[in-house]
């Protein structure tokens, strides 16, 4: 495969101070961290608590499984977020909808963390869990594309794909705060206590990101691609449109390459944690901080793999990442079955590496897969779609699987599943922009 890009590259921009480029990288970086924490809460509370708390009619299986469904609807709304973020981000520029997305999640966390129980309201507690959650998938689908080309359109030339990381890195770093800040209460509190009221705290910490919506709309300025595009723009038409219309089948393999590293990742942050403590007996703590430590393991490596994809390539580096992920799945599970925490820890760690490898470019190639004009709503659907197929789903996919079959290879299989569908999908991609680089050579 070649180690170029699939499609377009984005363009360097116009005359920016580096300066300038660094610094707004660095508020797309912290706008990510802080949206990604509020919506990582909302999997480790469905993990450990809203079981019990919003849906306690049900078995301690079903219950998870209902909490987890909760926890799924919010990647159902990520492509509605993507959607409606792409035409107004295309359309009306890429900070101001990203301030709507902060601005968005702040509020809805914020709300779930003072949201009464089953046991006070019956069940309309549910009900505005799930409406609060879907009102997160919608801000994070929004979010995502604004922070990435925030990032990636102030990139100087040949730097895409470390801007980029920076994006990226707010995964790990929202998950290390949420983490964090859940192991933090949890060890003071205790157990009923946590249960009782400290797992709001986490929640209602998300009032903070308002602040942060404000900072990014007084002090950004809109990104160098965006300015040009709508200066050369004729006509003002729907990017949604043009999307489907154009660039279909890019947006579903853009999806289909990505969902085996979204699908291994919150099986690793949010199934494991509910496996290794419900059915392996392990201590929630431990657990935690294996969680813990694999994200800040996986920050050191984003940065470096982005950095050699800019000079090696995106689809090499991405295709590594993907193979590893495939031939790591049988081991990974193997070992989380000893009950060890230490073995445990060693395959979720190298897992961990693999998904930093493909994790890390993933904000460059998928902006570099579409022109300015409707990059926003691709690379946003792209991304969104990926997100409910494989990760919305994979905490619910992997109890279901070990509930019916009774082994976790069930769960190794479902990972190495995506993963050739991935590299399919990558294949295809590639030789996509070779048939249009043949054509525009023979025209």
């Amino acid at each position: 495969m070649s180690a170029d890009p699939p499609t377009t590259p984005a363009s360097p921009g116009l005359d920016v101070p580096l300066r300038t480029r660094r610094v707004v990288a660095g508020a797309a970086a912290a706008t990510a961290t802080v949206e990604w924490y509020e919506f990582f809460v909302f999997s480790v509370a469905a993990a450990l608590v809203f079981g019990s708390l919003f849906f306690p009619e049900f078995s301690p299986v079903a219950g998870v499984l209902a909490s987890f469904a909760a926890f799924a609807v919010g990647f159902l709304a990520r492509p509605l977020g993507g959607v409606i973020g792409g035409q107004l981000g295309d359309t009306y520029g890429r900070k101001p909808v990203l301030v709507w997305a902060l601005a968005g999640m702040g509020a809805a966390t914020t709300a779930i963390g003072l949201l009464p129980s089953y046991e006070a309201i019956g069940i309309a507690a549910p009900i505005a869990l799930v409406l609060l959650r879907l009102v997160q998938g919608i801000a994070v689908g929004m979010q995502w594309g604004g922070a990435a080309l925030l990032a990636t359109e102030y990139a100087p030339e040949g730097r895409r794909g470390l801007y980029g990381s920076l994006v990226q890195m707010g995964v790990p770093l929202g998950l290390v705060a949420a983490y964090g800040v859940y192991f933090a209460v949890s060890f003071a509190t205790g157990d009923e206590s946590f249960a009782a009221w400290g797992w709001r705290i986490p929640f209602l910490l998300g009032v903070f990101v308002l602040v942060l919506a404000w900072l990014i709309h007084r002090n950004v300025e809109e990104t160098p691609d965006f300015r040009r595009a709508a200066a050369e723009r004729q006509e003002r038409g729907s990017p949604l449109r043009d999307v489907l219309r154009s660039h279909k089948a890019t947006v579903l393999l853009a999806a289909g390459s990505f969902a085996v590293n979204t699908a291994t990742f919150y099986i690793l942050i949010t199934g494991i944690l509910d496996y290794a403590t419900r059915e392996l007996g392990l201590a929630r703590e431990a657990v935690l901080a294996v969680a813990l430590g694999l994200s800040l393991f996986q920050l050191p490596l984003m940065p470096i793999a982005a950095s050699v994809s800019d000079r090696i390539g995106r689809i090499r580096v991405y295709t590594f990442g993907i193979v590893g992920l495939c031939l790591w799945a049988v081991p990974l599970f193997l070992l989380v079955d000893t009950g060890d925490i230490l073995l445990m820890a060693v395959g979720m760690f190298v897992a961990g590496v693999f998904l930093s490898v493909m994790y890390a470019p993933q904000a460059a190639l998928f902006a570099e897969l579409f022109s300015a004009e409707v990059r926003y709503t691709g690379a946003s659907l792209g991304y969104q779609i990926a997100s409910v197929v494989g990760g919305g789903f994979a905490p619910f996919a992997m109890v279901a699987l070990l509930s019916v079959a009774g082994t976790s290879m069930a769960v190794s299989a479902y990972l190495i599943a995506l993963g050739l569908v991935a590299l399919l999908s990558v294949g295809l991609l590639v030789r996509g922009r070779r048939a249009r680089e043949k054509a525009g050579a023979e025209g």
